[in-house]
């Protein structure tokens, strides 16, 4: 458990296939810091017919992105609940860098501010190996990976000869995704550097190996 005199919020940054949602999950888990989702979160307030979430609900409705002031008013209620008092893991949010700024405004409002952001770092070569080896069983729906995870070939329906691959994880759609990604993260990435307040992780190492590294810059902002 990692000691802080104030409440510790996190930024995790890395790219689609980096892991990140489970080192997020794992880092929570050893820290005490609550894993905060903005994905869970808006199903959450949707869920529960919220004034948020109705409010939430008015824009998607219409196909419109839910305004940043609305998304930053439903993290700042999530972690003002008692299970976030030692702080969070921002995991899905900001996403742009007028995101960040407005973030670091509605910390700042109530004497608060990031303390480290953390990317996870992954080559698009290694993010595109393991994205692009994914596969399921037509039959059952079991998912497996060509290399990490290969279909059993013992199985009455799980053989090499079932699988198929989602479009979303067919090539041109990983490059894609990869582009998206890069053009919203790097300038996101840079805002934080200058604001001394980024550490990169190497995100190809043994996932346990990654989780040891991401707790490391945890433990250098702590005190």
């Amino acid at each position: 458990m990692i000691q802080r005199d104030a409440t510790m919020y996190v930024i995790l940054l890395g790219p689609p296939g980096a892991g990140k949602g489970t080192q997020a999950v794992q880092t929570a888990a050893a820290t005490g810091l609550l894993h905060l989702s903005t994905g869970d979160m808006f199903r959450e307030h949707l869920r529960n017919g919220t004034d948020l979430g109705n409010l939430a609900k008015t824009y998607m409705d219409r196909g419109e992105l839910v305004p940043d002031d609305v998304t930053i008013r439903m993290l700042l209620e999530r972690i003002g609940r008692t299970d976030a008092q030692a702080g969070c893991l921002f995991d899905g949010f900001p996403r742009t860098v007028e995101q960040a700024r407005a973030l670091d405004e509605a910390l700042s409002a109530q004497n608060d501010e990031i303390a480290v952001t953390v990317l996870i770092d992954v080559s698009n070569e290694e993010i595109t190996r393991r994205l692009g080896g994914r596969v399921s069983c037509a039959a059952c729906g079991s998912v497996f990976h060509n290399i990490f995870n290969p279909p059993d070939e013992s199985s009455p329906c799980c053989d090499t000869v079932n699988m198929i691959q989602r479009d979303d994880d067919k090539p041109e759609a990983i490059a894609n995704r990869l582009q998206v990604y890069a053009d919203q993260t790097e300038p996101l990435v840079a805002y934080y550097r200058d604001a001394g307040k980024l550490s990169t992780v190497n995100g190809e190492q043994p996932p346990a190996a990654v989780g040891a590294e991401l707790l490391a810059a945890l433990e250098a902002v702590s005190g």
